[in-house]
């Protein structure tokens, strides 16, 4: 189902991974994932336009991390909605993480995720029909 557009989901822990890709399933999105950053940026380099938001843990083991991800999906997709997640990164969100991106602290409700995702899409949705400030 891609009603409400394809989100690429980036987390190196399996278990996170799947439950999180279960409830934006359930929420009516498409969802492709990616264990790793080096992976996320592939996918995202190969196939920009597929995906309307990247939700990405921030730490994902060696190699690019969510930061990083997020760097590189929004050189390729400027006004690309971001995601992250983390269970002790939130500090460095406003060095490091990308503008009008949202984060949320792990553990959290699927919805929590669920709304950040629609909320986001909805001011990219609103911007690019010139229904913003």
């Amino acid at each position: 189902m891609d009603q409400l557009g394809s989100i690429l989901l980036t987390e190196d822990e399996a278990l996170i991974l799947d439950a999180v890709a279960e409830s934006l399933k359930d929420a009516g999105f498409e969802v492709a994932t990616a264990t790793y950053g080096a992976e996320a940026i592939q996918m995202l380099e190969a196939e920009p336009d597929r995906y309307r938001v990247l939700v990405t843990d921030v730490q994902l083991g060696a190699g690019p991390n969510g930061w990083d991800v997020a760097r590189r999906a929004r050189e390729l997709v400027s006004d690309m909605p971001v995601v992250y997640v983390t269970a002790d990164s939130g500090g460095d969100w406003a060095s490091q993480g990308v503008p009008n991106s949202v984060l949320i602290h792990k553990p959290f409700a699927n919805a929590q995720l669920v709304t950040a995702v629609a909320g986001l899409l909805n001011d990219v949705d609103a911007h690019r029909m010139g229904n913003s400030p």
